[in-house]
């Protein structure tokens, strides 16, 4: 399995159902990319609310269905289909969405797994790419962008339509910097930030007042 096809988790938290849709169209207009393939979906995932699953699931007749999964009858592109899964973990129920390539008719088993792995803490701690994704999910729109979109000289062509985040450039100010560029202790404070937030937020949830 390639990299860019390898399960990953694509967003922190449980996506509302405007966030879901937009999950589902993230590539769109991304410099580069086929937007009849389903390629660049193919492997990801990520928590969704259980009234999502349940809409999803009377919204077209599934082209399978079985405890605790289904998949969407209308593709994606090519065999890359939505597959929503229903998993109980620790014992409690939670909702996620995945896309799974069908020509490999073990794919949504194989993603159920490597979700119960992840949020259970059996595999190891996240990935670069995933706490890219998460950063870049969890950037306000005014402190991101894409390079090369607004002030074409300010950067090499080959950089032109690649992720950039705001980043504290030291003498130089604020500066725009390559996702993908990210030191470690970047990503490191930004990924200690997005806990602290995704912690306080369950703890609002949590509270009954």
């Amino acid at each position: 399995m390639s990299h860019r096809s390898a399960f990953r988790k694509v967003h922190n938290g449980i996506a509302s159902r405007e966030q879901m849709f937009q999950l589902f169209n993230r590539h769109r207009g991304t410099p580069g990319i086929d937007p009849s393939s389903g390629t660049p979906y193919e492997g990801e995932w990520f928590e969704v609310e259980a009234s999502a699953y349940h809409f999803m699931l009377g919204l077209l007749p599934p082209l399978f269905r079985r405890t605790g999964m289904f998949g969407m009858s209308e593709y994606k592109a090519g065999y890359v289909t939505s597959v929503f899964f229903a998993i109980r973990i620790r014992g409690r129920e939670r909702w996620f969405h995945g896309f799974c390539n069908l020509s490999d008719k073990h794919s949504p088993d194989a993603m159920r797994a490597a979700i119960i792995a992840r949020e259970t803490g059996a595999t190891d701690s996240m990935t670069r790419e995933e706490k890219l994704e998460a950063i870049w999910n969890t950037t306000h729109p005014d402190f991101k962008g894409i390079a090369g979109e607004i002030n074409p000289d300010a950067w090499p062509v080959e950089h032109h339509g690649k992720r950039a985040v705001l980043v504290d450039g030291g003498r130089d100010g604020t500066i725009l910097k390559r996702l993908e560029d990210l030191s470690d202790d970047e990503i490191d404070s930004r990924m200690s930030a997005i806990r602290a937030h995704a912690k306080r937020r369950r703890g609002n949830d949590a509270d009954p007042s």
